[in-house]
């Protein structure tokens, strides 16, 4: 909504990362003053929930330094430049998991955290899944442990806060209405 709009007035690049970028803009704001925010950019990301057969989620569990814990997550990455997002979650879905689908499906598609970054982030569920004798190696930098678990398991690791990311909340209560 052009009422809420707010005019760049400068943009100062603070840094550019492998993942991130960081920039400071000024601002004029709707009522006439001025603001500065704090901004990250973000190529985009995708997430993808894989489901077998027997109706069990396959997961990975890694550390994730910025918590200082491991946590238990759909698989997932960021998408490389020019990759469209359902290139990207095959290639993650192989990477992390050795597993290949024979449909994978658009769920949805959201912002992780609008007031400071525009990452947007897509999921996938992923369906007839195979395992790949010559999978795609993840990256150097990426330890994760292969899981299946059932719904009921997933919703007793999110109250135990060893599911604990928004990603992956949202896809086991997205598979919990599939179910009815």
């Amino acid at each position: 909504m052009k009422k809420f709009e707010e005019k760049t007035i400068k943009s100062e690049s603070i840094y550019e990362g492998k993942i991130i970028d960081l920039k400071i803009d000024e601002v004029k704001l709707p009522n006439g003053k001025t603001s500065k925010r704090e901004l990250i950019d973000h190529p985009g990301a995708v997430g993808v929930i894989p489901v077998t057969d027997d109706g069990k989620v396959v997961m990975v569990e890694q550390y994730r330094k910025a918590l200082e814990k491991s946590i238990i997550e759909i698989p997932a990455g960021k998408l490389e430049p020019g990759e469209q997002p359902e290139v990207t979650a095959e290639r993650e879905l192989e990477e992390e998991t050795g597993y290949k689908a024979d449909s994978l499906d658009f769920v949805v598609s959201y912002y992780t955290s609008p007031g400071f970054a525009n990452e947007i982030i897509h999921i996938y569920e992923a369906r007839g899944l195979t395992k790949v004798e010559d999978a795609l190696e993840g990256d150097d930098d990426e330890f994760v442990e292969l899981m299946e678990v059932t719904i009921d398991e997933a919703i007793d690791l999110i109250k135990e806060q060893r599911i604990h990311d928004a990603k992956t909340i949202h896809a086991i209560y997205y598979l919990m209405l599939q179910k009815g």
